[in-house]
């Protein structure tokens, strides 16, 4: 059997990772192990948020209660799903009028906007993406809180003005 140079750093890779999820612990057999017992459970699901904003772009949004997001991803979908509609009614027209004419302004004008219509066509995928990981981070930030008073009521401020005349 031959080996390749692909088979042999195969291995190598192989052999190393192996050896770098072996657990090593510094526990004797005698020692006891604290376990926290405290379980953080989420008020919202994270993955339930992307999947409600898969299936109904904003719904996800509403479940996180982000309810100024709504109107702000379907104003730029809508306005990105406008354009590639514009954009694919020139198109049309230009492939049309190139066919039966063969003019070559016609040509570069089906170009033009049909890369505008492809472009769009992105745009719009990444806002629904956006709109997605948004959904993701904001279940998964649900329960953050920053509240000034516990921080206050942790440290004790003393300010001291001295005016003098």
């Amino acid at each position: 059997m031959r080996l390749t140079i692909l088979s042999i750093s195969f291995y190598f890779v192989l052999l190393f990772t192996l050896n770098l999820y072996g657990e090593s612990s510094n526990i004797n057999p005698g020692d006891e192990i604290e376990q926290d017992t405290s379980l953080y459970v989420p008020t919202k699901s994270p993955w339930g948020a992307v999947l409600r904003s898969a299936v109904l772009p904003g719904w996800g949004q509403v479940y996180n209660e982000s309810y100024w997001k709504v109107p702000v991803f379907l104003g730029i979908g809508g306005w990105f799903v406008y354009n590639y509609m514009w954009n694919d009614d020139r198109y049309q027209e230009n492939r049309l009028g190139y066919i039966q004419t063969n003019n070559l302004v016609d040509k570069s004008q089906r170009d033009f906007y049909r890369d505008q219509r492809d472009e769009f066509a992105i745009y719009l995928g990444l806002t629904y993406l956006a709109m997605l990981v948004d959904s993701y981070v904001d279940a998964q930030l649900y329960d953050f809180s920053v509240d000034e008073d516990d921080i206050i009521n942790n440290r004790q401020y003393r300010l001291n003005i001295k005016i003098m005349f």
